[in-house]
């Protein structure tokens, strides 16, 4: 089985993956692809939050190193667990690329992780994880941390 792990670079999916990796079982996954996704056309194409914090450069160039800091920082995760793990940065619109990735790789499962930029922690109009649930070709897993899962998984 292949599973797609995604980031935002958000805490939020970096607990999304440790909560999957503690519901999964390692022996049915053959491989772990930790995905972000760098969007050009938003106001902030990546927000990493997982890594170290750099004054802002408007670059795409900084935005492309953040998310591979992240996908590093989640990849990390999954360290000695069994499966081999892939990363890979790709840029465009994030359900979008999600969704390509799954159907390039031939993946079994997306699991990612919302509400951490939704519009409140109950409301997820329009979020990432609706549109790939929505048209994803494989089962979609979402995580939704809580404060009190991030602290227990932390």
């Amino acid at each position: 089985m292949h599973v797609i792990v995604t980031t935002d670079g958000s805490q939020a999916s970096l607990v999304g993956a440790r909560q999957f990796k503690w519901i999964a079982d390692s022996r049915e996954i053959t491989d772990v692809t930790v995905l972000a996704v760098v969007s050009p056309y938003a106001a902030a194409p990546f927000a990493n939050e997982l890594g170290p914090q750099h004054p802002p450069a408007q670059t795409e160039l900084s935005f492309r190193q953040d998310a591979s800091t992240a996908v590093d920082i989640v990849a990390a995760e999954f360290d000695g667990w069994g499966p081999r793990v892939h990363k890979e940065v790709r840029s465009g619109s994030p359900a979008q690329e999600i969704i390509r990735a799954a159907e390039d790789l031939d993946a079994d499962l997306i699991s990612m992780a919302a509400g951490s930029r939704g519009l409140s922690r109950t409301i997820l109009l329009g979020s990432t994880a609706a549109r790939v649930q929505h048209s994803a070709p494989c089962p979609v897993l979402v995580c939704r941390p809580t404060p009190h899962s991030e602290r227990a998984l932390g």
